[in-house]
């Protein structure tokens, strides 16, 4: 491996506003693709997964104006961002008025993204770097969980693990522009926005992504 994860963002990436959140700044690429054939370059492995870190996606676009209109719903709270990316998320909870939040993610590139991001905004996050889903819930008031389900196998694992959180007295909101790994039901949508993500991979379908609560199954 080559240059630092820290060094490789900076490289390949460009600091510009978030499209609808532009109070939000963040390094993002101009082609994605093109990052990720440097990271299979760098990394020296062809499977390295694609850099999610370096787009805006529709589900966190959603959440981060969700956050932006009611801030209500983190301010003075614990938040953990789930899946954190580029730290988007994370980023919007922060400048709503949450007390701590940690922004998640198994990629360590993702983490490097985060933690540029966040000082980019003048934002203090705590970095996760391990698979959550693998763990209890975290002791926190509210977790983010925006782009999770463009798989089945990591749909699969997410979905229970909210569950097991919202039962643990845990606010749930989800975001995401209608991927087909979204589960219909037991889900109370809260908020429909127009987004563009940064990123030519996403379905040119989902120009619309929307917030849910999770765990309003018998309520």
């Amino acid at each position: 491996m080559g240059s630092s994860p820290r060094a490789f963002v900076l490289h390949h990436t460009r600091l510009r506003p978030v499209p609808g959140l532009a109070e939000i700044e963040l390094h993002l690429a101009d082609e994605v693709l093109d990052v990720w054939g440097a990271l299979q370059v760098e990394t020296g492995d062809p499977d390295t997964a694609l850099p999610y870190w370096s787009v805006a996606w529709g589900g966190g676009l959603a959440v981060g104006r969700y956050l932006r209109d009611h801030p209500e719903l983190v301010a003075g709270l614990r938040v953990f961002d789930l899946g954190s990316g580029s730290g988007l998320c994370a980023i919007a909870a922060m400048r709503a008025g949450a007390e701590q939040v940690d922004a998640n993610d198994i990629d360590p590139y993702a983490a490097a993204a985060i933690a540029l991001n966040a000082r980019a905004n003048r934002c203090r996050i705590d970095l996760v770097v391990r698979d959550a889903l693998d763990e209890a819930p975290p002791d926190v008031d509210v977790i983010l969980a925006a782009d999770c389900w463009y798989n089945a196998a990591l749909a699969e694992r997410v979905l229970p693990w909210l569950r097991r959180s919202e039962a643990a007295g845990i606010e749930v909101l989800i975001g995401d522009p209608g991927r087909e790994y979204l589960p219909r039901q037991g889900l109370l949508e809260v908020a429909t926005y127009d987004v563009r993500t940064t990123s030519d991979l996403e379905d040119l379908r989902f120009t619309q992504a929307s917030v849910y609560r999770l765990g309003l199954i018998g309520d």
